[in-house]
């Protein structure tokens, strides 16, 4: 789950780091009425939303005064910011963020996240901050620095210190940033989170080290031990169809494709959208319906994926194990006749009970095409929707 950036450093804070003071409003009103209080020569105005790159596309500013704070904040609501995160459509702003401007001396970049490869947990440090950290990778490596740590109840003095040489600091601002690495630290583990992320983290002209901006990730798995965490979702960030596959219990992605899929098993789904793409076409979606979905489970998948306007087709693969293929089977019939489904549908049984699984299919009536392996199942539907 991401949150926005006033709700990342709203928690930073919480475990002792340093940020600017700032305030948030879901209206332009609200957010005056409240900017008013900060104590600063200059607002810095940023929109917010579940995307890097906010800047430059026109969703930072650094104001003078209230009136062109207010002037801009009425330009920023409602606006469509798009970046390289956002994708074409880009995302509407519906609230933003105002903070007290801070006298910039340098620029770094700071993350911390889960390495799964080596099990541990993997910091990155960099003296370029404020840009592209996979520009900085890509064009000059030798400026980013990871340092993995072993998983412990408190970081290490030693590892604080690997992880913030690359910055070059004085004593004072080495020890600043040792002590906001250790708070960092102690959030990311207590609050089961995947990714923290600071970009950039500076150093003031009074030798203050700040984090200007803030992104934080969290395990959705590890939410209903923080509540207070859950209840930064802003559901105006999602894809409606994931909000809507969330309430049924259906792990779904949409992407860009135009052969939708479902599948039972996050493994399974993945080699069928791969093969999809061996045989010359691209997935529209991820959609696992899970080992043990109802009838009304997988009608409620199958009307997710056909109210996406891309779809050509739909490649349903199903490995009956806890789940009963006639169970699905059923389910894709009902809603195949609730929705008057108009394209192609290739279906691939195997496991528990999948003989009554094909026997309820082809009684249906329905225009559905069999198939007895995945690569069967693959080409059959690249062929039907051509």
């Amino acid at each position: 789950m991401n949150i926005h950036e006033h709700q990342a450093k709203q928690i930073l804070k919480k475990f002792g780091a340093k940020v600017p003071n700032g305030i948030f409003g879901l209206s332009t009103q609200d957010l005056i009425e409240k900017a008013k209080k900060l104590n600063t020569d200059k607002y810095v105005l940023k929109a917010q939303i579940h995307a890097g790159g906010r800047g430059k596309a026109g969703g930072v500013k650094i104001l003078n005064n209230i009136e062109e704070l207010t002037i801009e904040a009425n330009k920023l609501f409602g606006k469509t910011l798009i970046t390289n995160q956002t994708g074409p459509k880009g995302r509407e702003v519906k609230r933003l963020y105002v903070e007290e401007s801070s006298n910039i001396e340098k620029e770094f970049y700071l993350s911390c996240l889960i390495d799964r490869e080596s099990s541990k947990i993997a910091f990155i440090s960099s003296d370029q901050g404020g840009m592209d950290i996979e520009e900085v990778a890509k064009n000059n490596p030798k400026k980013i620095l990871t340092t993995k740590i072993e998983f412990v109840e408190e970081i290490l003095d030693q590892d604080c210190l690997e992880i913030i040489k690359v910055f070059k600091l004085n004593e004072n601002a080495n020890n600043q940033a040792k002590a906001l690495i250790k708070s960092i630290y102690k959030m990311f583990i207590k609050s089961d989170a995947n990714l923290v992320e600071i970009n950039p983290l500076i150093l003031t002209k009074e030798n203050k080290i700040i984090c200007l901006d803030a992104k934080i990730n969290f395990d959705d798995n590890g939410l209903y031990r923080h509540p207070e965490i859950k209840e930064f979702r802003d559901l105006n960030e999602e894809d409606p169809t994931e909000i809507e596959a969330s309430k049924h219990g259906l792990s779904y992605i949409k992407l860009d494709g135009n052969i939708g899929c479902m599948v039972n098993g996050a493994g399974l789904a993945m080699a069928t959208m791969d093969i999809i793409k061996l045989y010359g076409e691209e997935p529209a979606n991820f959609l696992d319906v899970g080992g043990g979905a109802s009838k009304e489970k997988v009608s409620a998948a199958f009307k997710i994926i056909l109210s996406d306007k891309n779809v050509k087709g739909i490649l349903i693969n199903i490995f009956g194990g806890i789940m009963r293929c006639d169970i699905l089977a059923q389910g894709v019939v009902d809603a195949a006749r609730e929705i008057k489904i108009n394209i192609p549908l290739v279906v691939r049984l195997a496991g528990t009970n999948f003989e009554e699984g094909k026997k309820i299919l082809e009684n249906s009536n329905l225009k559905i095409i069999s198939a007895t392996n995945l690569a069967e199942a693959a080409e059959k539907i690249v062929k039907a929707i051509k």
